[in-house]
């Protein structure tokens, strides 16, 4: 599943339609050495009432819904996601016969606009696209008002904290016209551009010059 970042995010799990007040269940994130305790419910105890051991990174913001419990409701909520929060999820009744698994991917994304600088060169007109803090890590290009996409240079691209990213992609045009910055994260179905007008000093001699 996919949220924005900030956003509430239900994880569901479901043991049948009965009863299970007096089960056992165990919400665990990722698998091996990065596993990390999101949410167990024993028995009506649970963290942060009666159960210890959570992970700090979840602590405050994982609730459980016990009046769904009846209907063998094992889902939680993850209150103002984070980025850091994606990943994959599992849910398991480690006291039920046989033993029940369920998991689920989470990505929590997070996308800026774009923000455009313009700068005069011998050649024509630099133009310099920043996205900072997008996760995930979004494909910046830059389009002419035809849609078409421009040649540029190499994005720079920077891991910061938190899985997100800075992208500066540059590219130099040589036509006065508008252009398009446009960020895409194909992840989470999210795309997002800022849009400039140029115009280029010396265009007419520039077009004879070549």
């Amino acid at each position: 599943m996919q949220v924005k970042e900030d956003d509430d995010a239900i994880l569901n799990c479901f043991l049948g339609t009965g009863n299970i007040k007096e089960e056992v269940f165990d919400w665990k994130k990722d698998k091996d050495k990065n596993k990390k305790e999101v949410f167990l419910y024993a028995k009506g105890s649970y963290y942060g009432h009666g159960q210890t051991g959570q992970d700090s990174h979840f602590v405050g913001r994982v609730f459980h819904f016990p009046d769904q419990l009846q209907f063998g409701n094992a889902s939680i909520v993850i209150r103002k996601t984070k980025t850091s929060d994606s990943g994959t999820y599992t849910c398991h009744f480690p006291n039920h016969q046989p033993e029940i698994r369920s998991s689920i991917s989470l990505t929590v994304g997070a996308s800026s606009q774009p923000i455009i600088t313009l700068h005069k060169t011998n050649n024509g007109v630099l133009l310099k696209c920043v996205v900072r803090g997008a996760s995930p890590k979004p494909v910046v290009e830059w389009w002419d008002s035809d849609g078409n996409i421009l040649p540029a240079d190499q994005p720079k691209i920077t891991e910061r904290g938190g899985n997100k990213y800075d992208v500066i992609l540059n590219a130099t045009v040589t036509k006065t016209g508008f252009y398009r910055c446009v960020s895409t994260q194909k992840e989470i179905n999210h795309q997002i551009e800022t849009e400039t007008h140029v115009i280029v000093p010396g265009e007419f001699l520039l077009n004879i010059f070549y």
